[in-house]
């Protein structure tokens, strides 16, 4: 068995660190660290204590935003009183500036307030001057608070009612198809029934729960 410089030199460090006590000068130490890695005076594992519940901080182990703080359910449903209670005041002063909604009508939502005019593209069965009520609000506030349904607000809650102004038609649209050199062509002219309606009134009742 061929013994190298390395070798023999490793062996003699060796037996002199358990002769001396396993205890070397400083300078020695560092340079045999330097050659020999294995021989350097590291701390063994027993003198290393880990962290049971230690967990890296990674964008994986923890969110980079704040967590949120945990709120008691009673201190919970305290603020939620305070808010309706404030809503509710405000409600019955009429103190909430211009009220708006968005309702869900002939397969479209609209975004509406008082005295607005929308033109929808489909027929209605209701004749010009008849007043309608837009039952599906999705969405209605004013300047301080906004009630969100889920998805719907109640009926006896928002109430917005309109009026049919116009019902005509669209302006006549061509619809051509034409393939070259096969003596193919189709002509359609389409025409879109349209109705105009105008918001009256947008109310909200001061009855939240």
């Amino acid at each position: 068995m061929a013994l190298t410089l390395r070798s023999v030199i490793g062996e003699v460090l060796r037996s002199g660190w358990r002769i001396c006590g396993n205890k070397f000068p400083s300078h020695l130490k560092t340079r045999i660290g330097f050659m020999f890695p294995s021989l350097a005076g590291h701390p063994s594992s027993q003198s290393i204590t880990h962290l049971s519940s230690f967990v890296p901080e990674t964008s994986l182990s923890r969110p980079p935003w704040p967590e949120p703080p945990i709120i008691d359910p009673l201190e919970e449903r305290r603020q939620h009183q305070e808010v309706v209670q404030k809503v509710n005041n405000c409600i019955a002063a009429q103190q909430y500036g211009r009220l708006f909604a968005v309702v869900h009508f002939a397969s479209r939502q609209w975004k509406v307030t008082n005295e607005d005019l929308i033109l929808i593209e489909n027929h209605i069965d209701a004749e010009c001057g008849d007043r309608i009520i837009l039952e599906k609000v999705l969405l209605a506030g004013g300047e301080d608070f906004t009630l969100i349904g889920r998805p719907l607000l109640s009926r006896n809650l928002v109430r917005v009612e309109a009026t049919v102004i116009e019902k005509t038609e669209s302006s006549p649209k061509v619809h051509m198809r034409f393939w070259k050199r096969h003596r193919y062509q189709r002509k359609r002219i389409i025409v879109q029934p349209q109705t105009v309606l105008r918001i009256n009134t947008i109310e909200i009742a001061p009855n939240l729960s």
